[in-house]
């Protein structure tokens, strides 16, 4: 069952209403804000049918515990979270090369809305994410994601070496960045059906999900930074797959 939250802010509901607007139930807007921003959000949603109203800073304050509002709070239905048999299912009617993102316990809510942001701009078809361990979807996650969570097919997995040799039967080659792997994203096929495996901030991807991989491969790097934040490695993994699948 879907649930809803609250997200905050000018961006996150103006990206939901460009992509969409029927996840947006309503929208509270503070009270004595009458500038041209604020004059336009009005408009649209009156165009669109969006109930709002007005709402004194300090409710909004409340609702938002702490969190930059900007004097804009929407309540927006989250899409639901999909299970293992339906990402099977889903896979085997693609009717295009999957490219999957596996994200293996993302705990930082900011890195796991990038890490989403990402893999919505690079096309990717399915994001699956471990139930334990990882961030929970939520209003920071909604807001970093940039409205990409309302876009993407998101799939939560008890086990994610078992889903991963799910998709591994189903012909979906799966790489895994490592750190200390010799072998360079650059030299590797990343444009048939592929699932790459992002690990958690830090310690990367888990041993027993490193066994699992069909290969292992690292993001070169100069200078003296030992590895790179696992938003910034994601993006870089997806687009070099978008890349070689437009140059195939």
């Amino acid at each position: 069952m879907s649930k809803s939250i609250y997200i905050y802010g000018f961006h996150s509901i103006e990206s939901l209403l460009n992509t969409n607007p029927e996840s947006v139930l309503k929208v509270f807007i503070q009270n004595g804000r009458k500038d041209l921003r604020v004059n336009n959000l009005n408009e649209i949603l009156s165009d669109l049918k969006i109930p709002f109203s007005g709402e004194d800073k300090t409710d909004l304050d409340r609702i938002a515990k702490g969190e930059v509002h900007q004097g804009v709070i929407s309540e927006v239905i989250l899409p639901p979270l999909l299970t293992e048999d339906a990402l099977l299912s889903s896979i085997e009617n693609l009717k295009e090369k999957p490219l999957i993102l596996i994200l293996d316990s993302i705990q930082d809510p900011r890195n796991l809305g990038a890490c989403l942001r990402s893999a919505n701009a690079a096309g990717v078809n399915h994001v699956i994410i471990n139930k334990d361990g990882s961030a929970p979807i939520n209003a920071l996650v909604h807001k970093t994601s940039a409205g990409a969570i309302n876009s993407l097919k998101i799939f939560h997995v008890t086990n994610l070496s078992r889903t991963i040799k799910s998709i591994q039967e189903k012909g979906i080659w799966v790489v895994g960045l490592d750190g200390d792997s010799s072998l360079k994203i650059y030299d590797v096929n990343l444009s048939d059906s592929i699932a790459i495996v992002m690990g958690t901030e830090g310690k990367g991807i888990r041993q027993l999900i490193k066994k699992t991989c069909d290969q292992l491969v690292t993001i070169p790097m100069s200078g003296n930074i030992e590895s790179l934040n696992v938003s910034v490695a994601t993006g870089i993994a997806l687009f070099e797959s978008k890349r070689q699948r437009e140059s195939s």
